[in-house]
């Protein structure tokens, strides 16, 4: 029978694999001096990003991410540290952390990856500047779409002094 220890830390393993899985980006925090209530809260607005925070020991991070070959990321597992898993997009994760971490000094962004690069904290920090996916999306469809609409403008403004010319003649005659 193995000892209830040994099965904690093979459950966490496992879920910190599937997770790794199921993200495209992670983030690691260090949350020493951080409240509970408040960590609650970074859950809070980590769920709204389709992400979330999971607190495990150092040693089982350690070794998942070894095995996950995330051998760069070990260095940053120091103290108490927690994973944000990110499954969407790691803009509106990363807007979120930096939100809570304007009131929550304690809190701590070590690093990360995203998509197989290792990120640093200036890295995350330039993410979080960048607009949403849809914002983006919204961009790129006003910028098809502009030359577009200017050649419905000039082409309406053509036919609009075309028939002022056709009324001007008509009055005169």
């Amino acid at each position: 029978m193995k000892k209830i220890g040994l099965v904690i830390k093979e459950t966490s393993a496992n879920r910190i694999k599937s997770s790794l899985k199921d993200s495209n980006s992670l983030f690691i925090v260090k949350y020493s001096g951080v409240k509970s209530p408040d960590m609650s809260n970074l859950r809070l607005g980590l769920r709204g990003a389709n992400a979330t925070l999971f607190v495990v020991k150092n040693s089982v991070a350690r070794r998942a991410l070894h095995d996950a070959g995330l051998e760069a990321l070990i260095k940053n597992i120091d103290g108490p540290c927690g994973l944000v898993f990110v499954r969407d997009e790691p803009v509106s994760a990363s807007k979120a952390i930096f939100a809570f971490i304007k009131d929550h000094e304690q809190l701590k962004l070590e690093g990360g990856f995203l998509q197989d690069k290792i990120l640093e904290r200036k890295d995350i920090e330039a993410i979080s500047l960048l607009p949403s996916r849809d914002v983006l999306r919204a961009q790129v469809v006003m910028t098809l779409n502009s030359p577009i609409l200017k050649l419905v403008i000039v082409l309406n403004q053509t036919l609009k002094k075309f028939v002022y010319c056709l009324d001007q003649i008509k009055q005169k005659k």
